[in-house]
């Protein structure tokens, strides 16, 4: 019970909450495309930006170079004119799999109430609105 005229300690922060982290990490609507693109192994960069839809390649870049620097994958270089170059996930990486396929599972069994909750909302708001 909170006593009145004394200020709570927020006890939730952006600073150190493992969930905002988490989301800085796999936010970009990229990240999870990218890091699917990958779960089947190693996968060159033309052939990756053809598997995601509408992903350019400044954005495919961006994406890999992020998830490079944070450990998530791997870049291999191969010697050859052009130079082959792959993309792989680091064992870290691999650690993501499990928990974005729960959240695919959750989102093709819930995503349908998402949507009817938003047209519900959007009717009752655009027709409260209309009325002031």
């Amino acid at each position: 019970m909170t006593t009145p005229g004394l200020k709570k300690t927020p006890d939730i922060s952006i600073a150190v909450c493992g969930y905002s982290k988490t989301l800085e990490i796999i936010s970009n609507k990229w990240t999870v495309l990218v890091i699917y693109a990958l779960e089947d192994g190693a996968i060159r960069y033309g052939e990756m930006g053809r598997r995601i839809d509408g992903i350019s390649k400044k954005m495919l870049t961006q994406t890999l170079r992020q998830l490079e620097r944070d450990g998530l994958v791997q870049r291999h270089l191969t010697p050859a004119i052009p130079p082959i170059v792959s993309y792989s996930l680091t064992p870290l990486g691999e650690t993501l799999l499990k928990p974005l396929r729960e959240l695919n599972d959750w989102t093709k069994v819930h995503y349908t109430q998402v949507e009817t909750a938003r047209q519900e909302y959007d009717q009752t708001y655009s027709a409260s609105t209309e009325n002031h």
